[in-house]
């Protein structure tokens, strides 16, 4: 049994992750911005820890990290239409999250990221689009020169319904979609398996279990 923080914790990814850590026997720490958010998360079986992301410092994220044996990195600023928010929320969180799990020696670390961050950008890219794949192409530079164990899962575009167990994993992929279902299963397998330490990859709907698709990284 381990303890996994969640940062982002009221997200629908960060919720189905909560449900199937839980169900797999883990502790689960999900750090929510309001307090009216703690009854999805107790309802997913894990302990709410209020943090707000933007207000908050390094120790409080340590705070409430605790004796964590892993961190989840989840959190975004959402499609709000404020570019300012993917800096303070997706690259600031980041970055405050990856200090305070040095900090707090917590070593392992995984990343929820997006496709295609690393590709050039348009001269006419929409700004709060430019501001949002910025903030995670530098989130995810940030946590790969850290000395964290880290991992980087990098979804497609995310649809709602059930887990299909089929999915492809790669460097690179062509664009795609994938359940958020699916994304959560995927991520407890990886902070259950330590050959994905180190790894960084896209992740669409596919035909490969997910057991399968992570064996093909090794």
């Amino acid at each position: 049994m381990s303890t996994i923080a969640i940062v982002g914790g009221h997200g629908k990814v960060a919720l189905l992750l909560a449900q199937a850590l839980s169900r797999q026997g883990h502790r689960v720490r999900s750090l929510i911005r309001r307090t009216e958010q703690g009854a999805d998360v107790e309802h997913a079986g894990a302990v709410p820890f209020l943090l707000d992301i933007e207000g908050s410092d390094v120790g409080d994220f340590a705070d409430a990290f605790g004796r964590a044996d892993a961190v989840v990195f989840s959190a975004g600023g959402g499609a709000d239409g404020n570019a300012e928010r993917k800096r303070t929320v997706d690259l600031e969180g980041s970055l405050k999250s990856i200090e305070a799990a040095e900090r707090a020696g917590i070593r392992r670390f995984v990343q929820v990221s997006a496709m295609g961050v690393d590709e050039p950008l348009p001269d006419d890219t929409e700004p709060v689009w430019r501001a949002y794949v910025e903030a995670k192409r530098d989130a995810d530079a940030a946590l790969r020169d850290s000395g964290l164990d880290w991992t980087i899962v990098r979804p497609g575009r995310l649809t709602d319904g059930p887990a299909t167990d089929a999915v492809e994993i790669g460097e690179r992929l062509p664009s795609g979609d994938i359940a958020r279902a699916d994304v959560a299963a995927l991520l407890v397998a990886v902070l259950e398996d330590d050959s994905t330490i180190g790894a960084q990859f896209e992740v669409t709907r596919g035909d490969t279990t997910i057991s399968a698709a992570l064996a093909s990284l090794r």
